[in-house]
Order: C-alpha cells, then sequence, then structure tokens
C-alpha cells in the first residue's frame, strides 16, 4: 500500500469547495470503511513511516468568499483553489498520512486586534485593516478602550500601559505592527468552523485510518495575537507578567513524527509565523530535524486585500528563508514519494 496513490473517492465534489454544507457523517463513515478495505488501507497505528499533515486555520472565515477575512490571495481564488488541492491531496495519500492536525483559529469580540478594543479622542473605532504602530500609541493616535476593561477584568491604566507595551515589543521582534482584522473566526460562529470540503476529508481519513485528528485551538487570549499555533506574538505584559506561553508539547509531537506536512492560511501570516516558530525550535534542538518539514506551497495563499494591504511579497520571502533553512517546499500533486525525506516502504 505504501507509496501508492489512490483515487479521489466519487463523493468529492471540487466545485463545492468554496460552499458551506453539512457533512453526511453516517454515510461518509459507512464509505471510508469501505474504501479502506477496497483499498487495503490499515489503520494508521501500522504506519512504520509517520507522516503528520497540520492543516493551519482552514476555516470558513479565511476561505469561503464572502466570509469576513477571506484569503482570495493574487487569483482573488487563493483560499477556494487552496483547499480543492488539500482535499485531493489528503484522497490521494490517505494510506500514508499517519494523522491530521487542523489548527482553529478562535476568538471574541473584545481582543486586541479587534476594532472595540482601541479608541481615538471623538471615540471612534479603528476601521478594519487599520495598521496601529507604536508611534502612533505614543501620540495619542489609538488609544485602549476603557469601555472594555470590564469585560477583559483589566484596569483601564492597565490597558493602555498594555497597549503601548504591545506595540514595543512587536516592534522590537521585527514582527508585523498591530493590524485591526475584521471581527472574525468568532467561537460559536459559523465562520469559525472547518471548510466542509476539508471537514469532510479529515472526517473521512479518520475514520478509514482510525486515526484521531488533533485539534488545535489557538488565539482566544485578549492581550495577544496569535498567528502561530506554537506561540503568541508577545507572552509577557507591562510589568513583566506573563500572558501566553508557546505550546512546546505540540513542537513535540510534531518531531516525534517522521515527517511532518504543513498547508493552511494564510501564507503570510498564520502559516508563515507557524512554520518560523517551528523553525526556531528545530534549529535550537537538532538542526537535522529541519529537513523533516515539507511545505505545501500550491495550498496556501497571502493575505491580499486590492487596494488596502498585499503581504506577498513578506510571503514569498518567509517561504525562501524556509528553503534556505532546509526545508523542503513542495506541491501538493506531486508524488508524495518523490519528496525529500520521504520514505515509504
Amino acid at each position: 500500500m505504501a507509496g501508492r496513490e489512490l483515487p479521489i473517492p466519487p463523493h468529492f465534489d471540487p466545485q463545492k469547495v468554496g460552499e458551506v454544507w453539512r457533512v453526511p457523517y453516517e454515510e461518509r463513515a459507512r464509505e471510508a470503511a469501505g474504501w479502506a478495505r477496497r483499498h487495503r488501507i490499515l489503520p494508521a497505528a501500522h504506519d512504520r513511516f509517520t507522516i503528520c499533515l497540520v492543516i493551519v486555520d482552514v476555516q470558513n472565515t479565511f476561505c469561503i468568499p464572502g466570509f469576513e477575512l477571506y484569503v482570495g490571495g493574487c487569483s482573488g481564488t487563493g483560499a477556494v483553489d487552496d483547499n480543492r488541492r488539500l482535499c485531493e491531496f489528503i484522497y490521494r495519500n490517505l494510506g500514508v498520512i499517519t494523522q491530521i492536525c487542523p489548527t482553529m483559529d478562535t476568538h471574541e469580540a473584545m481582543q486586541i486586534f479587534h476594532a472595540v478594543y482601541l479608541v481615538n479622542d471623538s471615540g471612534e473605532h479603528p476601521p478594519p485593516f487599520t495598521i496601529v504602530s507604536e508611534e502612533d500609541v505614543r501620540k495619542g493616535l489609538w488609544k485602549f478602550n476603557p469601555a472594555v476593561s470590564h469585560g477583559l477584568q483589566i484596569e483601564e491604566g492597565y490597558g493602555q500601559r498594555h497597549l503601548l507595551h504591545y506595540t514595543q515589543k512587536l516592534k522590537e521582534s521585527g514582527k508585523y505592527d498591530l493590524t485591526i482584522w475584521p471581527y472574525h473566526a468568532i467561537l460559536g460562529g459559523i465562520g469559525h468552523a472547518l471548510v466542509s470540503a476539508v471537514e469532510e476529508a479529515v472526517f473521512f481519513h479518520s475514520v478509514a485510518r482510525c486515526s484521531q485528528p488533533d485539534f488545535h485551538v489557538k488565539g482566544q487570549n485578549p492581550l495577544t495575537e496569535h498567528y502561530s499555533v506554537l506561540g503568541p506574538e508577545v507572552v509577557d505584559g507591562p510589568d513583566g507578567e506573563p500572558i501566553a506561553q508557546k505550546s512546546d508539547k505540540f513542537v513535540k509531537k510534531l518531531l516525534e513524527s517522521d515527517a511532518v506536512v504543513i498547508a493552511g492560511q494564510a501564507k503570510s501570516h498564520c502559516v508563515a509565523w507557524t512554520i518560523e516558530d517551528l523553525l526556531e525550535d528545530v534549529l535550537a534542538r537538532d538542526r537535522r530535524l529541519v529537513e523533516k518539514v515539507n511545505v505545501l506551497e500550491d495550498c496556501t495563499s497571502p493575505v491580499v486585500v486590492p487596494g488596502v494591504i498585499d503581504y506577498t511579497d513578506q510571503a514569498d520571502a518567509a517561504f525562501q528563508r524556509f528553503a534556505e533553512a532546509g526545508m523542503h517546499v513542495v506541491r501538493s500533486t506531486d508524488p508524495i514519494e518523490s519528496w525529500p525525506g520521504i520514505r515509504l516502504e
């Protein structure tokens, strides 16, 4: 079975990848069990060479046209095309992907990157995609909104000091300035859910391979952005107190796999920073481990809002750094056994 690509199951409709619909679990479970028998797919526990697929934030809010932060990329159809290829990659390689780890960007209204958190002297909130720099905060252009103090259980003075501290830390670390994003990935909302076609593929894999997907929720901390699933943008507050921490447990899990494959949205933000954090951790442990990592370049797109922001160059530069460091930038359409470092029996 190892190394043999499988056909795409007949239930998969590439024309529906950009839509939201209910996955028929019982029907798909029966089909997945039958598919495993028909194609002699063994449970994942039998894998001698283990492959972990990390799918970053493949949620409606980022991937469905018309939703809050749709990642259209340069083409305008970026995330939809990416997810069609991602689903096909999962189905074709169903017999060799050991486990799928979806990450879930998860927010509530009152967070540092949402408009209600900030006000100007006129009491107005910043519009979506406003960039807030340390200088803006020092000048008083944007301030902490005292009205959210009670909801966040922090004092107004602390909120203002943290806002200045936060923008300073971003500048010092060379990360993006604070961006005010449209309200998105709201916990409990339809935008938070996995894209239906991808959810279906993950469920089908789970039943066919008896492999429980390992979901990782990120982004609920109101005092920091959390692009990378492995760690937040800022981990301490203005008084040196910890406000968040990195996920060493997930890093350890990934490095225990023989190969890691990463895809998702967006190439310029959550995907790039997840890989950046993983690279930093790998280099601190054993730089040889970097060769375990494979990045699906055709299953991710940068944030592009025509006439507003375009992170294409930053995304491409990040992927170039990853390749130069020894990670493998690959395409989902290439046979997985042809990738460097993949040793299927």
